[in-house]
């Protein structure tokens, strides 16, 4: 593990870098006291997440993955069809209160 100061970080930081790199820790520290950490950064995982272990009873139906048929795409991009009842879509009406407050002349 490498410890450095702040100044010794800014001017040499590639070389702590490299370092980092071949899996040494270097703790960057101000005034001799340790506030940050350089660490390799893990790689991400590329591959698709194996959820057996989440949900191991679920299977998927081979229909899952078959394209939609053409009306059931008409409403996915459309929308649902209007509702003939009139009823309101919104659960609540927006509220309605009172004109807004009249305001005071100012003192002068």
């Amino acid at each position: 593990m490498l410890m450095v100061n702040i100044a010794d970080a800014k001017a040499k930081l590639s070389e702590y870098l490299e370092a980092v790199a071949r899996g040494e820790r270097v703790v960057i520290c101000n005034r001799n006291k340790p506030v940050a950490e350089l660490r390799a950064v893990e790689e991400a995982a590329t591959g698709p997440r194996d959820l057996t272990p989440l949900f191991p009873d679920w299977t998927i139906d081979a229909a899952f993955f078959e394209p939609l048929p053409a009306h059931e795409l008409a409403l996915w991009e459309q929308g649902d069809p209007p509702d003939v009842t009139g009823a309101s879509r919104v659960a609540e009406e927006r509220a309605h209160y009172g004109s807004a407050p009249k305001r005071r002349p100012l003192r002068k």
